[in-house]
């Protein structure tokens, strides 16, 4: 049998997850969080411990207050990330549901003497992501009053005679929201949302949503050899609250300025690769694409190719023509801007202005 080319594959994926990203970037969308984790830390000794485990301050959390972070080894290389919220008796520890059992081997190392406890809640209650520029009025259209939610905030409040739990998320392109209640009452949640004009979003077109954000993933795009400055995720330090493990790598990273290399966003021209393809100039390896995919832009659906990875500064500073094997890359801004591919230079075009 022939296998299907390529542009079928792209056709046959993207034919349901058009409008749903459609939805996401004009509308609202939304998604039931399945694969996410939480893991409740108690005891006395909680924040002063949890703020010298972690690259962001808890120390400075207000109740209903939360922040990102990462976890770092010894050598300041990432171990996961997690955004953190406090609660009058316990920190909430929010992260991929495939993480919880790692962190929480790697946090428990730290309890000596500590009172300090460790419970993994995940599964819990049950979670939904809305997201997009309505996703706000369609929250408060079915009688969540969000108003003054603030980003990286978590409010708890009464629905239809439950407790629902609001967190308003951060995000660089779209506003995101997460409903976490009980499974009874996020099935109706989930109902009444689409009723009043969300639409259900698989994770295709959620993952779309990911890199036009240029959002990296833990285990995809960040690994356990990465450093936190090489993300450009400089939101998840905090290089003035004290010590915490890992500390001494990246302070001594900013003491001496830039790393090597940073996270950036490309766009493609030419086959589409795999997750992992190196990135050469001058046949010389400069970095690699972490995160590759061919998106549908609304208005019409239009195919861009994008992809997310780590080039060396050099490289990138000196405007470098860079090539996969296959086709070629240019680096972009992120977020990127969803207009139609047809109102952007082709990557050959840009690299031949380089």
């Amino acid at each position: 049998m022939t296998p299907p080319a390529q542009s079928e594959i792209v056709t046959a994926s993207t034919s349901s997850s058009a409008p749903q990203l459609a939805a996401l970037l004009q509308g609202a969308g939304v998604s039931r969080l399945d694969q996410t984790g939480w893991i409740r830390i108690t005891g006395e000794d909680r924040v002063r411990w949890l703020n010298g485990m972690v690259t962001n301050s808890i120390q400075d959390l207000k109740n209903a207050q939360g922040t990102y972070n990462f976890l770092l080894s010894v050598q300041g290389r990432i171990q996961g990330d997690a955004t953190i919220f406090a609660t009058p008796d316990a920190l909430l520890m929010e992260t991929a549901a495939s993480q919880v059992s790692g962190l929480i081997t790697l946090l428990d190392r730290f309890i000596i003497m500590d009172d300090v406890e460790l419970t993994d809640t995940t599964g819990a209650q049950s979670g939904l992501l809305i997201a997009g520029p309505k996703a706000a009025s369609l929250i408060t259209q079915i009688g969540l009053n969000i108003e003054d939610i603030q980003v990286l905030q978590k409010r708890t409040m009464p629905w239809n005679g439950v407790q629902i739990d609001v967190l308003h998320l951060n995000s660089p392109l779209i506003p995101r929201f997460e409903l976490w209640a009980n499974a009874d009452a996020a099935s109706k949640l989930l109902e009444a949302l689409q009723k009043a004009g969300a639409v259900f979003c698989a994770t295709e077109s959620l993952e779309w949503l990911r890199i036009l954000e240029g959002t990296p993933l833990y285990g995809t795009d960040i690994r356990d050899r990465e450093l936190p400055q090489e993300t450009g995720q400089t939101h998840a330090l905090h290089f003035s609250k004290g010590c915490y493990l890992g500390q001494e790598i990246v302070e001594r990273i900013r003491s001496r300025g830039n790393v090597h290399r940073s996270f950036n966003a490309f766009r493609l021209d030419g086959e589409l690769p795999s997750a992992g393809a190196p990135l050469e100039a001058d046949s010389k390896p400069v970095g690699e694409l972490t995160t590759v995919a061919a998106i549908p832009l609304p208005p019409d659906g239009a195919i861009i190719q994008l992809a997310l990875g780590y080039i060396r500064r050099e490289a990138l500073e000196r405007g470098l023509p860079l090539r996969y094997a296959g086709g070629v890359a240019v680096p972009v801004s992120i977020p990127f801007s969803a207009v139609a591919p047809s109102a952007l230079p082709s990557a050959s075009e840009s690299t031949e202005r380089v």
